[in-house]
């Protein structure tokens, strides 16, 4: 017969106590739960053990609880199989040996595992009389599973077997199997496999949910894939750990158990290889796994719909191929990342990697686990692995997805400047010189203050450019504007307008201020050196146009300080005029 693993130590139930408050044995109403004396600390739990089991010939026809547990129908009962148990249907006895005797202060309990709704009724014999044993309360298993939990009397007769009738309903999924433990490991494990589960779902709930959410504010397909990557596996470790279907909601899946994982983690694995590929940008950085990470996709989408064959009889197949799937794509993914991080300096495909690592571990070695046992003897990994794995890696990939959203805000950051600076000098070009003044133009008015425009033009730089070349002419008009900028406040924009030609906005500056300013800056110009031209002077004529004089503002302003610099020009260069000097 199989084995069942043996249940570990909860050893995250110290930090989940405090996280998650879900008890997962839950007690059926017809039958009140016993009181359970407190267990002495000193009392050790005992992990559950295997039971030999016989089953009754099916030649014996629907016998009578009486004719089965008072023993005379024993000389028909047959060795029993484990594996391969969930394809029974109809009523089945099976003789169960008798469980040893527990330690002093505790109860004894027989585990019956069998699938959801399953209906298992056990007997026993107290001084050569069929009685009932008492259904205690039913816990949620791993496999979505179920144990019924027996608490056995102590006036049972000692060393009689026991017998349990099981009514196979539908179509069940897991093997049936029987065990002996005490009741207070069975209350203390259920309720730490409980807690983590409960932690672990609402916690991947919570992020999914979140990343839904930010879907509204930042258009970018990536948060979309990530929580629903993340949500579907919430949904698949909530059944596949038989929690989900006590949980009020989740609990309408139970008439279709095996899919309620099944297919959340078949199309979570799809959503996952899209959001892989776009994650780790592999559009840019490989093209041919883009494409790869896109047939895988499909794959496990075919897969999620190929869980109807299971109707046919096919189930097992499906599982295998599944598991198959499951460590490809695992393994196939690990590697790209690597490489992606490694030979293209991916960021966002190192995220991927520490994180997806940790997860992958645990999902491959369940995957090859349950490709050679049952599900049942998987748990450990699941609770104590997989779940916890999840959590972590869907922090690290949120970590991993603000690092990507990051990256891409700053290099959106950067082509902005690019498009609103002028490459050579570094101010602003015209276009955003324009919007500027329009927009501070605007503000001035609304707070009743003056604006004031500079229209600085280089004296005789057509001869430079002739006599030099245009190299020198450009170094020339990037080597002016540090001198320009030292002497304007923050709050003030410099941009060039055309050519030679660049405008000062100074924002609350009357004319009465601007022009000392342009003086300043017509001086620092004029005492500027270019940096292996040393021979070079150079002057700049400077139109100054303020609201506070003129009653105009924007671009209006612009035009009367570049008739103030013909004007300047006109009286000999290197000189500032005001417009409204021209004007009166």
């Amino acid at each position: 017969m199989g084995h069942r693993d043996r249940v570990r130590k909860p050893l995250l139930t110290s930090w989940l106590l405090s996280l998650a408050a879900a008890l997962p044995l839950y007690v059926s109403p017809a039958q009140p739960p016993q009181a359970v004396p407190p267990a002495p600390e000193s009392v050790p739990a005992v992990d559950p053990l295997p039971l030999e089991t016989l089953i009754l010939d099916q030649v014996v026809e629907d016998p009578t609880p009486d004719a089965v547990a008072s023993g005379s129908l024993d000389a028909r009962f047959a060795p029993y199989e484990v594996k391969g148990s969930h394809f029974m249907t109809g009523k089945h006895w099976f003789r169960i040996e008798a469980p040893g005797r527990p330690l002093s202060g505790q109860l004894s309990v027989l585990l019956a595992r069998a699938g959801l709704d399953q209906p298992v009724e056990v007997f026993g014999r107290t001084g050569g009389q069929v009685v009932r044993v008492a259904l205690t309360g039913v816990a949620p298993s791993f496999g979505g599973a179920q144990d019924y939990v027996f608490t056995l009397p102590e006036s049972l007769d000692p060393g009689t077997p026991l017998y349990a009738r099981i009514t196979r309903t539908g179509r069940a999924v897991t093997d049936m199997h029987f065990s002996s433990s005490n009741l207070r490991h069975v209350l203390v494990g259920a309720a730490a496999h409980g807690r983590i589960i409960t932690f672990v779902v609402g916690a991947l709930f919570a992020m999914a949910l979140s990343a839904l959410l930010i879907r509204f504010v930042l258009k970018d397909r990536i948060y979309p894939l990530y929580g629903t990557v993340f949500l579907l596996q919430a949904l698949y470790l909530a059944y596949f750990s038989g929690q989900g279907f006590t949980w009020p909601v989740l609990a309408w899946a139970r008439p279709w158990a095996i899919y309620a994982y099944n297919v959340p983690i078949a199309v979570s694995a799809a959503a996952a290889s899209l959001f892989i590929r776009e994650f780790a940008n592999l559009k840019v950085f490989s093209p041919r796994v883009y494409r790869a990470f896109g047939w895988i996709a499909v794959a496990f989408a075919v897969l999620a719909v190929s869980n109807v064959l299971r109707v046919f009889g096919l189930g097992l197949i499906v599982a295998r191929i599944g598991d198959v799937m499951f460590v490809g794509s695992a393994i196939f993914t690990l590697v790209v990342a690597f490489l992606a991080w490694r030979r293209g300096g991916n960021r966002a495909a190192g995220w991927f990697l520490i994180a997806w690592g940790l997860m992958c571990i645990f999902q491959i070695l369940t995957a090859i686990r349950l490709l050679y046992t049952r599900a049942d003897s998987a748990e450990g990994l699941v609770y104590y692995g997989l779940a916890p794995s999840m959590v972590a890696a869907a922090v690290l990939i949120a970590l991993g997805v603000s690092d990507h959203v990051r990256q891409q805000s700053l290099a959106l950051t950067e082509a902005e400047k690019r498009a609103q600076t002028d490459p050579l000098t570094g101010v602003l070009n015209r276009r955003s010189l324009i919007e500027r003044l329009d927009a501070a133009c605007v503000r001035a008015r609304a707070r009743s203050l003056p604006i004031s425009v500079l229209f600085l033009d280089l004296d005789h730089f057509k001869q430079i450019n002739d006599t030099f070349g245009h190299g020198v002419g450009d170094a020339c008009l990037a080597g002016i504007i540090p001198p320009i900028q030292a002497e304007l406040r923050q709050s003030d924009v410099i941009g060039r307008y055309g050519g030679e030609e660049f405008v000062v906005i100074l924002y609350g500056a009357d004319a009465a201020s601007a022009h000392p300013i342009a003086e300043r800056i017509c001086r620092r110009v004029a005492a500027a050196r270019i940096e292996g031209y040393p021979q070079l002077m150079l002057t700049c004529s400077i139109g100054v146009a303020a609201s506070d004089t003129l009653d105009v503002w924007g671009q209006h302003l612009i035009a009367h300080a570049d008739t103030a610099v013909y004007a300047a020009k006109r009286s000999g260069r290197n000189q500032v005029q005001v417009a409204a000097t021209l004007a009166a």
